[in-house]
């Protein structure tokens, strides 16, 4: 365990162990026909299919017309999505590009597969919490990526949870090895917030190998993920 260099959230780590793959779980809808009440274990799966879901769409599609704001840093930029209800940092020279989908994607001009992406999901949740701890999500995350044609290998790094406010934030880091784009670390954060499911998802080469400048970077845009302060209460 330990707490993140920021005063305004903690941070619980867990190293994982050797990590057993499952079947996939299968798609089913994210909410319940009805208003019919879902059970824990269902809601587990219906959680875990909605981040598998988002973090494929992230590569695949773009974002659709918002509003936003940007506030600059050193090497970041903030970004805040004011009709979505989130905000986090993001590197100052990368470009927002357009395909469509996903609320908000960027990639890195000279590396194209560097890129940082956002999905926001209408949901009926409240917290993760709900749905399994940190390592549960995180288990399935590797597990659907090892069940992929394209994977030669994949390894889970680290798993977290950050509190801030009434925002629980689960956050995620792998190192996947595909014949589609070669060996890449993988960081991801989800949170749930006014009955939406937001995750971001960042993916970035290994050729060359990320460097450590460049690792705290991609860091600081990861526990950036957040509600913007106004509605963080």
């Amino acid at each position: 365990m330990w707490a993140s260099s920021s005063s305004s959230c903690s941070v619980k780590m867990n190293n994982p162990q050797n990590q057993n793959p499952t079947a996939t779980p299968k798609p089913i809808l994210l909410q319940p026909p009805n208003g019919l009440a879902i059970q824990p274990s269902r809601r587990r799966r219906m959680l875990t299919v909605s981040i598998l879901s988002s973090t494929s769409i992230l590569l695949l599609l773009s974002p659709s017309s918002i509003s936003n704001t940007w506030a600059e840093t050193e090497e970041l930029r903030r970004y805040t999505d004011i009709n979505e209800g989130f905000t986090l940092l993001l590197p100052k020279s990368w470009i927002k590009v357009e395909k469509a989908g996903a609320t908000l994607l960027f990639q890195d001009p000279v590396q194209g597969s560097n890129n940082v992406g956002v999905v926001v999901t209408p949901v009926r949740l409240t917290t993760l919490a709900d749905f399994g701890d940190p390592q549960f999500v995180a288990n399935k995350l590797i597990q659907a990526e090892k069940r992929k044609e394209s994977t030669k290998d994949v390894q889970l790094v680290s798993f977290k949870e950050r509190q801030k406010g009434d925002i629980q934030v689960y956050e995620f880091e792998y190192i996947l090895d595909s014949t589609r784009g070669g060996l890449k670390t993988i960081f991801s954060a989800a949170f749930v917030a006014s009955k939406k499911l937001y995750l971001l998802n960042i993916a970035h080469s290994q050729q060359p190998p990320l460097s450590n400048t460049k690792r705290k970077m991609l860091e600081r845009v990861v526990h950036s993920f957040d509600v913007p302060s106004s509605t963080n209460h």
